[in-house]
C-alpha cells in the first residue's frame, strides 16, 4: 500500500486533523472489536495533538495506550516520554484510558524486557493506530542507525527490544520493527522543512537494507494503512 501524505498550513491545523483522525480510528476499533489500542511517540511534537485528542468523545475506558518507545528513565524525569503522555494526553476524558508503561525499576531495559513483555500481554494486538516520530538521523521509535541492537530489533519476533543509542542519551526500550509493521495503521507525525526533506531522501534512497535509514526500513515493511502528517 502506498504512503499517503497530509500537509497542513499550521501546526494547530495538523494537531486538530490528526487528533480527529485518530479518534475516528479508535471509535471504529471499539465498534468492531470492543476495544482499541494506540501506541504513541514522545517528544515535543505531539503535545498539541495529545491535548486535542484528550478531549475527543470516545469511550476511553475501552482504549489501551502505550508508547512506541521510551528512554530508560523514571516517569518523573524530564526526558520521560511517559511523563509527556501523562501531562498532555491522559487528561480530561482520556484520563479513563488504560495506559501501559514501558519502564520498571530494573537497572537497564535489557534486564526488564521479560517483565514488560508480560505487562503488554493484555494489550490488544495488532495495534489499531501507531504514531511514529523521526529523528534528524532518520531513526524512528528507538531504531537508531548503527546501534549495536538495531538488527535484532528489526528482526525479533518479540514485541520489545532494548537499544543503546550510539549518540543520543539514555538507553531505550522500543517496540520491534515487526511489531510496528503489524499495526493496522501507522502514521508518521513530523514538522519542519528539514524533517520533510530527510524523509523524502530516505524514501528515495536505493541502498541495501542494512544501510537504509530506519524510517525507510519500517515504512517498507508496513503493508497496511500508512501515512505522513506534516506541517512546516
Amino acid at each position: 500500500m502506498s504512503l499517503q501524505w497530509h500537509e497542513f498550513a499550521s501546526k494547530a491545523q495538523l494537531d486538530t486533523a490528526l487528533a480527529t483522525h485518530i479518534a475516528e480510528r479508535l471509535k471504529a476499533a471499539i465498534d468492531a472489536r470492543g476495544a482499541a489500542s494506540l501506541a504513541v511517540s514522545g517528544g515535543r511534537t505531539p503535545a498539541g495533538m495529545f491535548a486535542a485528542l484528550a478531549q475527543s468523545a470516545i469511550d476511553w475506558r475501552r482504549v489501551n495506550i502505550t508508547l512506541v518507545d521510551e528512554r530508560w528513565v523514571q516517569p518523573d524525569h524530564a526526558d520521560s516520554n511517559e511523563r509527556s503522555v501523562r501531562e498532555h494526553l491522559l487528561q480530561g476524558p482520556a484520563a479513563q484510558a488504560h495506559f501501559i508503561s514501558l519502564v520498571n525499576g530494573a537497572a537497564t531495559p535489557h534486564e526488564a524486557l521479560t517483565a514488560i513483555e508480560a505487562r503488554l500481554a493484555i494489550f490488544p494486538s495488532p495495534i489499531d493506530v501507531l504514531i511514529l516520530g523521526m529523528g534528524d538521523d532518520g531513526h524512528t521509535a528507538s531504531l537508531f542507525p548503527n546501534a549495536a541492537e538495531l538488527e535484532t530489533a528489526c528482526a525479533s519476533a518479540a514485541q520489545l527490544a532494548a537499544v543503546t543509542p550510539p549518540v543520543a542519551p539514555h538507553q531505550r526500550i522500543t517496540l520491534t520493527l515487526p511489531t510496528i509493521a503489524k499495526a493496522r495503521e501507522v502514521i508518521v507525525h513530523i514538522t519542519g522543512d528539514s524533517k520533510k526533506a530527510l524523509l523524502q531522501t530516505a524514501l528515495g534512497e536505493d541502498k541495501p537494507v542494512p544501510l537504509q535509514y530506519p524510517i525507510r526500513r519500517v515504512l517498507d515493511r508496513v503493508a497496511t494503512n500508512k501515512s505522513v502528517f506534516w506541517t512546516a
